[in-house]
């Protein structure tokens, strides 16, 4: 049992704050660069021209970061409507039936591990503070937050982040292309300036996220840089695959051409 005295003693802080928005941030930013990516991974693969591989990049970044960036801030207005809601029915509850309330906060509080009587003193004192109860109540028995009426536009701030965020990272595969192209136009190094730039911006970011996990920094850099460098390598290879497959069935054509041309000559003489 832990014994509380007075002595003036406090420990440290040391919790990090900004967690609430480094999921966003992090989400955002690591389904743009690895989106990105794999788009140009697949055009690398498939053998396609510097000028498509920038046309399909641009486009597919910016229509993928507006699509992250609404459903996000959509999906962040739903669940705080919806919270909002069951706030509304748990107050009625809390008002129309008070004891089964109680009893059923006691109930949980003992599931928990607390003794009948500390989870009877614990829920029968939160319950004299009705507006607090009920946060606590959403928050136990439905696992939702409470919303925060003075935060109405927190969505938008939400959305704006997760946009801003798939839009950074997902620029950097470009910028391999980009920067270096006004030296050099092969696109083997193009290609591979781009995955050095992708793969160092993938570990950062797994870097920056061990800051709010359990994990070290290069466990964490180390398991995004593997995430990411598979969904690419997936992604090169199917266009390579599918440049194969191409490939082949233009020779098919050419030959089915070439026999129908000579039957025709045969058919001729």
């Amino acid at each position: 049992m832990v014994s509380i005295t007075q002595t003036g003693a406090t420990a440290k802080e040391l919790h990090k704050k900004g967690g609430e928005r480094m999921k966003t941030c992090l989400f955002g930013g690591l389904d743009g660069i690895i989106t990105t990516f794999a788009v140009v991974a697949g055009a690398g693969g498939g053998g396609l021209p510097v000028g498509v591989v920038l046309t399909m990049g641009f486009s597919t970044l910016v229509a993928d970061a507006l699509s992250m960036g609404v459903g996000d801030a959509l999906s962040s207005k739903a669940e705080a409507e919806v919270a909002a809601k069951e706030m509304q029915r748990e107050a009625w509850e809390l008002e129309n039936y008070a004891e089964g309330e109680v009893k059923e906060m006691v109930e949980i509080y003992e599931a928990r591990g607390f003794s009948p009587e500390d989870a009877e003193t614990i829920v029968t004192t939160m319950a004299k503070y009705p507006r607090q109860f009920v946060e606590i109540m959403l928050h136990d028995e439905l696992g939702m937050s409470p919303p925060d009426p003075d935060n109405k536009y927190d969505h938008l701030v939400s959305g704006a982040y997760c946009f801003c965020s798939f839009i950074v990272c997902g620029l950097v595969p470009l910028l391999g292309y980009v920067c270096v192209l006004p030296f050099t136009d092969d696109e083997g190094v193009l290609f591979g300036v781009s995955c050095g730039l992708t793969a160092l911006t993938l570990f950062l970011l797994g870097a920056l996220k061990s800051r709010y996990t359990a994990h070290g920094w290069l466990r964490s850099g180390l398991e995004v840089l593997l995430v990411g460098g598979s969904c690419a390598v997936a992604a090169y290879g199917m266009g390579a695959l599918v440049e194969v497959l191409l490939t082949r069935l233009k020779l098919a054509d050419a030959t089915a051409l070439a026999g129908n041309a000579t039957a025709g000559e045969q058919v001729l003489a």
